[in-house]
């Protein structure tokens, strides 16, 4: 890797080296119910994965990358509680949990994702059971940010999908973002927009000025160019990308970027041609005080997609955490994120060594 030299002279922005806690996500837990090739109106059995956005980053980070992470998040009382905070232990993230006791009928619950793989031309399919989330009821006040931040968190994280869950959940990130600020943390967000989910919160028009009002906390910012134009409402690129594989559009749209929230540092997305649900082209961008990088490209042959995205934001911002150059950050980010789509699941199997052999140039070769 390439020689290290200061965050701020690097990236636009300074990273703190001390600190309890390298990473803290802000978002809502879930559990994915995933019955494999087999589509839901004829599934028998189920694997459960427990994700989660936000979760998935602090989880990526603790376990393949072996940084100090923690989530911030709603726990309902109850079997499929106990499940995910089982699961939240075994990545290896710290819990700060607002906890809601479940009445045994109607909640409040963690919510349910259901996503099938799809095959070849199938392509996955995937819906929620939200239905009274204890996550959406989660409002400022519900986390102690003094003691959170108390002995040093380097780095802070929320995204948009725990923003459009109700009316109190944008306050939450920005309590929390606001609290990170202060206490020295860079802050990132990732846009996920999700029409799904904006459409029954009020629209397209409260989702931009919602987050406005996050953004405008936010140095670090991951979305493509469809977050950007709907989460952001910023014009469209303004070259016509060859490919899903060229970065030149994503690029164009960063002055538009910048003149509506010129704070902002950082800004990256994976690029993926999807030429079937198993067999996808691979590469990723960020755009970083004022220059951009390239990864390379790869070919992946795909066991489960979900959660490819924040693999990417995990190795990227570890490359970031770590000291790295931009290109290798980049190269780290597109590397885990290539390696999370061959695990089933939501987050990483993977090792910090396969990542940087991988993110290097390595090959599958056995390895003996």
């Amino acid at each position: 890797m390439s020689q290290q030299i200061s965050s701020e002279d690097q990236y636009g922005f300074k990273i703190r080296q001390d600190g309890a806690l390298d990473f803290v996500s802000l978002g809502a837990l879930v559990h994915r119910l995933d019955p494999g090739l087999i589509p839901f109106r004829k599934a028998t059995q189920c694997q459960i994965h427990v994700s989660g956005g936000e979760f998935n980053v602090a989880a990526n980070l603790a376990d393949c990358f072996r940084l100090r992470t923690g989530i911030a998040s709603a726990m309902s009382e109850y079997p499929i509680g106990d499940l995910i905070a089982e699961r939240v232990r075994g990545m290896g993230v710290q819990s700060f949990y607002k906890r809601f006791k479940h009445d045994g009928v109607n909640g409040p619950n963690m919510a349910c994702v259901y996503s099938d793989q799809g095959h070849g031309i199938r392509p996955p399919v995937v819906f929620y059971n939200r239905c009274n989330e204890a996550a959406a009821q989660l409002k400022p006040g519900d986390f102690d940010w003094k003691t959170i931040f108390a002995n040093g968190v380097r780095w802070f994280h929320s995204g948009g999908i725990f923003a459009a869950l109700s009316a109190t959940t944008p306050e939450v990130i920005i309590e929390g973002m606001q609290a990170a600020k202060a206490a020295g943390a860079v802050v990132s967000f990732d846009l996920n927009y999700r029409a799904k989910l904006w459409n029954i919160a009020g629209g397209h028009d409260r989702a931009v000025a919602i987050l406005d009002r996050i953004v405008k906390h936010v140095d670090v910012l991951v979305g493509n160019e469809e977050d950007l134009q709907l989460g952001l409402g910023i014009p469209g690129p303004e070259v016509a990308a060859k490919s899903k594989l060229d970065s030149s559009a994503f690029v164009s749209m960063m002055t538009n970027v910048t003149k509506k929230h010129p704070q902002i540092k950082i800004v990256a997305t994976t690029l993926r041609e999807v030429h079937s649900t198993n067999r996808h082209s691979w590469g990723a961008v960020a755009w970083i005080n004022g220059k951009t990088y390239n990864s390379p490209t790869c070919e992946l042959d795909v066991i489960d997609r979900v959660g490819g995205g924040d693999g990417y934001a995990a190795g990227f911002f570890y490359g970031l955490l770590s000291g790295q150059s931009p290109e290798d950050a980049v190269r780290l980010g597109w590397a885990h994120g290539a390696l999370l789509t061959t695990f089933p699941g939501d987050t990483t199997m993977s090792t910090v060594e396969q990542v940087t052999e991988f993110a290097k140039g390595g090959s599958a070769r056995i390895q003996r």
